[in-house]
Parts: structure tokens; sequence; C-alpha cells
């Protein structure tokens, strides 16, 4: 690929569904790019439960990893907070809209990946929906800005995601 990055699957046609790819970024982070059939469906709000809320690429080098992303999806930069030994975390934004951040990983990362959060009505009840149904809670709940709470999970199969919501209890 003329931008750095690598196809780990062609573009393939799901019958009545849409037509996918499977990609990676220079540095190995792997997404998928997906357009359905058809009109699609009215966007969820941000933070409407259910919806992918916040989008953060962990990489080996941010600063290196940036340019990829701004000239294959036109993403511009947001702000930057310091996050003292961990280094910046930049946030991104489409349009108007900031919906992620990207930092180089901890030691404690594997390897450069995106971790996704879903937002959900209730942390709490969401810790227990991952426990039931087979997954892991890796971290949290840890409180973030606006009195939201965060866990890190994984699923049974070992993939890694996010939960974003209030604490009702």
């Amino acid at each position: 690929m003329a931008a750095g990055g690598a196809i780990h699957k062609v573009p393939q046609d799901i019958p009545s569904v849409g037509r996918f790819a499977v990609m990676s970024d220079p540095q190995g982070a792997v997404f998928l790019l997906f357009k359905a059939v058809g009109e699609p469906p009215a966007p969820l709000e941000m933070m409407q439960t259910g919806s992918v809320c916040w989008n953060e690429l962990h990489t080996n080098d941010a600063e290196a990893a940036w340019p990829f992303y701004e000239r294959m999806f036109g993403w511009s930069k947001d702000v930057a907070h310091d996050m003292g030994p961990m280094g910046s975390y930049q946030t991104f934004k489409t349009s108007f809209m900031p919906c992620g951040g990207i930092f180089t990983n901890t030691q404690s990362s594997p390897h450069p990946y995106w971790l996704y959060y879903f937002a959900v009505d209730d942390i709490d009840a969401g810790v227990e929906r991952v426990n039931a149904h087979g997954g892991s809670v890796l971290s949290g709940p840890q409180e973030v800005s606006g009195g939201a709470w965060v866990i890190n999970a994984g699923d049974p199969q070992e993939g890694i995601f996010a939960l974003v919501g209030m604490r009702k209890r």
C-alpha cells in the first residue's frame, strides 16, 4: 500500500450487507474498512448506549503513526494532553467532533492496537455483563472526566475493548 500500511484481506463483498477489507497501519495496528450496501442508518449519538463513543490507538510511536491516519482519513489533531511519564495523549477529530486519541504504548502493551470504547448506561451493570458472558475485566472501573467511569475488558477470545458509562449505584 502506497501509504505504508498493509492489506491483510483484500476487499470482499458480504451479500446484501456491504464490502470490507482488513488493513494495518505502518506500525501494525489492524483495522477494518467497511462500506454498507444502500443508505447507512443514522449514526448513534455520542454516549448513546451501544455506540462506539471513543477510538484509541495504542502504538509504538504516536508521532510516526499520526501522518498515516491524517493522510488516509483526513483526521485532524485536536487537543494534546500531557500524561506525565506516559507521554502525550493526542486527541483527534473528524470534521468538527473529537472522536479518539493516540498515544505511544507503555511497556505493558504487547503491540500496536485500536481500543474501542462502547457506551453503557451503567458501568457496574456493564462489569456484571462482561463477567456473566465469559469475559474478564482487565482494569477499572476508573473515574475519568465528567464523572464517567471506564473499564478495559477482554472477551472470551481475548479481544480487548472498553466500556464507559456513569455509576448508578
